[in-house]
């Protein structure tokens, strides 16, 4: 068929030798239309996607972020109940997971325990200091008097002595002159000048005086002896007052031992917070409002604060992670406008605004930063996360992390 279209057209052509003629600038006078033509369209769209994008800012690599909680038990135990389920909603404060807690209760009245017989050993260290206080300064008076006693005793023994040394010569004294009374009245016997009678009471007289010599002489002994006894006396009353003196440090003592009990009633109480915390623990509860998640815990598991049981999703505050090109970002500033669509929600555009940028680019804080000096370098074009606080959320839209989303930034202020 198309050789035979060809040799229409030679046929048509062989008999009309003027067409032949007028065909080709048939040809360019519509390519001299259309070309302009193209050319307007052209600059027209081109015009239009200049206009619209003036001005603005679009990333479509973007995201839906929130606050997604690890939740673990505090202490380490097992699993008694699991009172949630995947996806399910919690309130802050609901419990979640309960450990058994028997091991923990049973801590917690050992500590209990502890804090009461601290509490009564204080009391007793008390008691103890008090009765040191009262001792020490009733034995300090009493060695006190008994040395001022002492001395006294000292001070009679001595007037004693003198007294005794004075009846001692008095005694003598009285002795010589019986005595010489006695001699005379012998010599005057036996001349027959002195009856007996006499002589008799001249020697009774005598005999009396050479007692009381003696009995002088034994009582200035005594006062001696008695001045010895009160110089022991001494000695003792002030080794007694120095043992009393020492009563201070007793006190001293005994009041450190009610530190020390202090100190002990302090620990225990702070092993019964502990124990009591402990107990508390075993009942795990929602920190914040959420959606369960990633729920990995059943009833008989044995758990530890090291592995986490389940996830808690904040839906109550979300905000979009944009990534921008580092050829975008010069132009963009906190405060400004933005749109989010969600590819969930594609009817649905989202006011927010830039809220803030990150320290650095994604691949700066990658598992694995990139080293550009190793030799072998590719320019790769880097994105920066930028933070798109959304300012209404209308009702029956959830923002969920994860959530793709197409974000445009308004650089105009627009």
């Amino acid at each position: 068929m198309a050789n035979a279209a060809a040799s229409s057209v030679t046929l048509q052509a062989t008999e009309d030798p003027d067409a032949m003629l007028v065909a080709p600038p048939a040809k360019r006078a519509r390519a001299k239309i259309i070309l302009p033509v193209l050319i307007a369209v052209a600059a027209l769209i081109g015009g239009g996607l200049y206009i619209n994008g003036r001005g603005k800012e679009t990333t479509d690599d973007a995201f839906v972020e929130s606050h997604v909680s690890n939740i673990a038990p505090r202490v380490a135990g097992q699993v008694l109940h699991v009172l949630v389920k995947d996806n399910q909603a919690v309130v802050a404060g609901d419990v979640m997971i309960e450990l058994d807690d028997r091991d923990a209760t049973a801590r917690a009245h050992a500590a209990k325990a502890d804090l009461e017989s601290a509490h009564a050993t204080l009391a007793a260290s008390n008691a103890q200091l008090l009765l040191a206080q009262h001792s020490v300064d009733a034995g300090l008076r009493q060695a006190k008097g008994g040395v001022t006693q002492a001395f006294a005793m000292s001070g009679s023994s001595k007037a004693q002595i003198d007294q005794s040394r004075a009846d001692l010569v008095a005694a003598e004294s009285r002795q010589a002159l019986t005595g010489m009374d006695l001699a005379r009245a012998q010599k005057l016997s036996r001349d027959g000048a002195v009856a007996q009678a006499e002589l008799d009471r001249r020697k009774a007289e005598n005999d009396q005086a050479l007692a009381a010599v003696d009995q002088a002489k034994a009582r200035l002994s005594a006062a001696g002896v008695g001045l010895l006894n009160a110089g022991g006396s001494i000695e003792s009353a002030q080794g007694r007052l120095a043992a009393a003196q020492t009563g201070p440090d007793q006190v001293q003592v005994a009041a450190a031992q009610v530190d020390v009990s202090k100190a002990r009633v302090d620990q225990a109480q702070a092993a019964l917070e502990q124990a009591e915390l402990n107990l508390s623990y075993m009942k795990v509860r929602a920190p914040t409002n959420g959606v369960v998640s990633r729920r990995s815990v059943e009833p008989g598991q044995l758990v530890d604060p090291a592995r986490p049981l389940l996830a808690l999703t904040q839906l109550d505050d979300s905000w979009v992670i944009a990534n921008f090109k580092e050829d975008q970002i010069g132009n963009l500033r906190v405060g400004q406008s933005a749109q989010v669509t969600l590819d969930a929600f594609s009817g649905h555009k989202l006011n927010g605004h830039l809220d803030s940028f990150s320290g650095g680019t994604g691949s700066r804080f990658a598992l694995l930063p990139p080293d550009n000096a190793s030799g072998n370098f590719t320019k790769v074009v880097q994105r920066l996360p930028v933070l798109i606080h959304i300012d209404d959320k209308p009702d029956g839209i959830v923002l969920r992390p994860g959530l793709s989303a197409y974000v445009i930034v308004h650089t105009d202020g627009g």
